[in-house]
């Protein structure tokens, strides 16, 4: 039916067809021509579209596709280029987000050091008072502690007027 009223259309077409005047030029008899056509095919239209398909068995299941070593070498070598640069990405996307990374560690270490620096100079402020001399005879005097007088410091070897210096000896153990 589609196929009838397209023949029919062309028929009316062809028929309707006006030979170009001598005293027009081209592009208007062209012009002419193309309008004419146009309503010829709107009139002889019956709906929103005048297109008719058909659908086509094909049966492709015995078609084996063929082997094209030239695309397969173009394929290897298109995929080892993405690799190498999905491989370089990668590496430079690694090394910067390690240069981050080691950036907030020296930050953080930064930090840690002025921190041990503060506490550092807060034990030797510490330590500078309570070794101060005034302070330490006041505490002995609080206690009831005076100066040794001559003979009570008993000293065990040498010279008794030589320095004496501190030593820590540690008791031996039993060899069994």
């Amino acid at each position: 039916m589609a196929t009838m009223a397209t023949m029919t259309t062309e028929m009316e077409m062809m028929g309707t067809r006006q030979a170009p005047r001598a005293s027009r030029s081209r592009t208007q008899s062209v012009a002419e021509r193309n309008r004419s056509l146009y309503e010829t095919q709107l009139r002889a239209r019956r709906g929103p579209t005048p297109e008719v398909f058909f659908t086509k068995h094909i049966d492709n299941s015995r078609i084996v596709k063929a082997d094209d070593p030239e695309r397969q070498r173009e394929m290897r070598t298109f995929t080892a280029v993405m690799g190498m640069l999905f491989l370089l990405v990668m590496v430079y996307v690694w090394q910067h987000f390690s240069a981050i990374e080691i950036g907030y560690q020296v930050e953080s270490q930064k930090a840690q050091v002025e921190q041990l620096r503060e506490q550092n100079r807060q034990l030797r402020l510490t330590e500078a008072q309570l070794t101060d001399p005034g302070r330490i005879d006041r505490i002995a005097k609080q206690l009831g502690l005076d100066a040794p007088e001559p003979g009570q410091v008993v000293r065990s070897e040498g010279d008794p007027n030589a320095p004496v210096l501190a030593q820590a000896n540690a008791p031996a153990m039993p060899v069994h």
